[in-house]
């Protein structure tokens, strides 16, 4: 693929880098290649891309190999990574694959070594708490639950685990928010004589609020079916290192595993990509000014957003990695779970589903949908109670959200 031979900034490399249109008769914009295979312009090129692909040799800086098999590469999943890289501060290379989940997974699969343990905060998205039960556990790896947003107890935990080889954080933690110490993670990764690996699912701040690799950590990953998708059209991960050999090994895993973004997913979201951060913005605007109104309301027992910290430990993790609040917030309701389940049922702006970072604002209740599969006591460790509702805010007029979650909760 063509690259800009200058520096230019973010906002304009995601707009530029990784597309020649000379090479794709002059279209402004990367068409859709959907071709399984492609033809080699020498035997020798074929041997060197296999070579390449298999991690049996490293690219020269710069290097195009030929392209082999959809499975393995393609065209438009090279120019999503290229583009993507400038919107996380301090990655040298990106890997797409058809999910989330799919990005999660070739990680833990990909850098837990046999016999190895994983360190990771709770709560964590449900279904990566769910994977680690029900694969990674199984598959012989030891996985340790550290309490998010408790840096004492994740560095003691780091230092004490001698087989460590992967520590995976989610900050804030989803749904309850909670932050975890980016910096004092990476510190105590650093000190550990078998140097793990560090992993940060940025999903919830993505590359607008929050930057992990900037703060420390190896490998920062994404649900692109989130903010960085944006409309709640497609499914999407993405995983991005400052080390460009991590992500070559990925993709050596992903070409096994077949779990490759599709070329037409991967241009749908290369189109997204410039809107990223006027959506994010929009949306965390939304969501503060409703958050800190809903504060007082008779029916709300408590508001988790950002702005409305009162821990002094979490104020100073905050202030300290994080650039604005973000677009999700949760509210702990009067009433248990049928107040939570009233409040749901009477959203009329609002929608009643799970997923967030849509241009639409999307509510569920974590304890029966997304973290359902939590057992009691993973859920009270968590803090997910039953009058907990998540709200994912859209980019809708933020008084008419307003106005619609006073309806639903009624009157005092």
């Amino acid at each position: 693929m063509g690259r800009i031979s200058y520096r230019v900034r973010p906002e304009t490399a995601i707009l530029t880098k990784g597309f020649d249109p000379q090479l794709s008769v002059g279209s402004a914009r990367p068409p859709v290649y959907r071709s399984s295979t492609y033809v080699f312009s020498s035997p020798e090129a074929a041997e060197r891309a296999f070579d390449i692909v298999l991690g049996r040799v490293r690219p020269e800086v710069q290097e195009s190999p030929d392209l082999i098999y959809a499975r393995l590469n393609h065209p438009n999943a090279e120019i999503l990574e290229d583009q993507l890289v400038p919107l996380e501060r301090g990655a040298a290379a990106a890997a797409v694959f058809n999910s989330g989940m799919a990005a999660i997974f070739t990680v833990l699969i990909g850098f837990l070594e046999q016999g190895g343990s994983l360190i990771y905060t709770q709560p964590l998205y449900g279904g990566t708490q769910h994977l680690i039960h029900q694969v990674i556990e199984p598959l012989g790896f030891v996985a340790r639950p550290v309490a998010a947003g408790d840096t004492r107890a994740l560095t003691e935990t780091i230092a004490g685990t001698d087989n460590v080889r992967l520590v995976l954080i989610e900050t804030p933690s989803n749904p309850t928010l909670t932050m975890t110490d980016i910096g004092a993670a990476a510190s105590a990764v650093r000190r550990h004589p078998k140097r793990p690996l560090f992993a940060v699912d940025n999903t919830l701040p993505g590359p607008t609020f929050q930057h992990p690799l900037f703060h420390g950590a190896d490998l920062v990953i994404y649900s692109a079916t989130k903010f960085l998708g944006g409309f709640s059209d497609l499914l999407a991960g993405v995983v991005m290192a400052g080390d460009a050999d991590l992500i070559q090994s990925l993709r050596g895993l992903r070409a096994m595993l077949g779990n490759i973004l599709q070329a037409d997913e991967c241009w749908i979201l290369d189109s997204r990509l410039s809107t990223v951060a006027l959506r994010m913005n929009r949306q965390s605007k939304n969501a503060q000014r409703i958050a800190e109104r809903l504060v007082g309301h008779p029916r709300v027992k408590r508001v988790l957003y950002p702005s409305l910290f009162k821990d002094a430990e979490q104020i100073r993790i905050r202030d300290s990695q994080t650039d604005y609040p973000g677009s999700l917030l949760s509210l702990e309701l009067n009433g248990g779970k049928g107040g939570a389940f009233d409040f749901l049922r009477h959203l009329r702006v609002g929608r009643n589903a799970v997923s967030l970072g849509g241009g639409e604002t999307l509510v569920c209740h974590p304890m029966t949908t997304t973290h359902s599969e939590l057992s009691p006591a993973e859920l009270a460790t968590a803090g997910i109670t039953d009058n907990l509702v998540r709200i994912s805010v859209g980019t809708e007029h933020w008084r008419d959200l307003l106005d619609d979650f006073t309806r639903a909760l009624g009157e005092g």
